[in-house]
């Protein structure tokens, strides 16, 4: 459910470095319930990230992928950038550069 409102924290925040090999995906839990689902991604590094998102590791980890083509899961995340975008509930995240690395920072939450 999206809220017209400011952004507001519903679960925690997760980290990760994005480099030219994806790490890891984290999860980001919502505690706020069903509809809980936007998150604000945070680039706080100079590189474009390609974000792979999903409802589990394995989906995360297919979309991050530098695209050359058509690619299901895959979101370009500006460098220096702050975005609030809807994805499923406690989503997994993970993400890859083309060069350079990039501190990524994602808060579940509500609102925009």
């Amino acid at each position: 459910m999206s809220v017209n409102a400011p952004f507001t924290p519903t679960g925690n925040t997760v980290v990760f470095t994005a480099n030219t090999s994806a790490p890891t995906p984290v999860q980001a839990s919502t505690t706020g319930g069903l509809g809980s689902n936007q998150y604000r991604i945070i680039n706080a590094g100079t590189s474009l990230v390609f974000l792979g998102y999903g409802a589990n590791a394995t989906t995360a980890t297919a979309g991050a992928v530098v695209p050359t083509s058509s690619n299901a899961n895959c979101l370009a995340i500006l460098p220096g950038t702050d975005e609030v975008i809807t994805f499923v509930p406690n989503a997994y995240f993970t993400g890859i550069t083309s060069s350079g690395s990039s501190l990524i920072y994602i808060t579940a939450g509500d609102g925009n």
